[in-house]
Formats: structure tokens, sequence, C-alpha cells
């Protein structure tokens, strides 16, 4: 077998074999996105940063709620947050997954 040809097929089967905690972060990343209220906060955080109260009044959800998901989102670095006083400000923390969830509501709305 020519050398070159062995070489790019080790490449291959190297990139088609993830390790367990590339598996898991992928798993949960796309767990968070599979989630519709998830989605919501994600997609209104694209834009422009908000206090949890701003996101529970925007989207007609309980406080508790945003809390809960935020907390999820956050644990995944999908989200961050700044303090100003005793009120949280959320943002998106990674273009990557923006950028994917773009793609995704893109993608459902194409006809």
């Amino acid at each position: 077998m020519d050398e070159k040809l062995q070489n790019t097929e080790v490449h291959n089967n190297k990139e088609q074999h993830l390790d367990e905690e590339t598996l898991f972060v992928v798993s949960q990343t796309f767990k968070a996105l599979s989630d519709p209220t998830r989605i919501r906060i994600l997609n209104l955080l694209c834009t422009d940063e908000h206090s949890v109260n701003d996101i529970a009044e925007i989207l007609d959800l309980g406080q508790s709620t945003v809390s809960h998901q935020l907390r999820f989102l956050k644990n995944l670095r999908l989200v961050k947050f700044r303090r100003e006083g005793t009120t949280l400000y959320y943002s998106k923390d990674d273009d990557h997954i923006m950028n994917l969830l773009k793609q995704a509501i893109e993608h459902a709305a194409h006809n």
C-alpha cells in the first residue's frame, strides 16, 4: 500500500474516534439545544445581554425557570454573566454554538 494513502487512512481513523470527554460535551451541548426554553433564551442572548428578570419578562417565563435554565447553560459555558450590584446580566459565551443555533433556526425556517 502506498505510504501516503496509509497515512491518510490512519488520519481518517483518528478523526472518527472521539474521546469520552468530547463525546460527553457534544451530547450535553445538543441536549441544551434540544429544549425549546433554552433555545428561546439562547436566541434572545444572541443579540444582547439581559438580566434574569428581563429574560423572564420578555419570554413570559417564571424567574425560577429562567434561573434554572441559565444555570444549565452556564455550566456548559454557553452563557456567561456579569454582576452589577445585586443583578446578574447574562450574555452568550460561545459564538460557535450561537452560529450552530442560528443555522438550525435558518434551516427550520427554510421551505
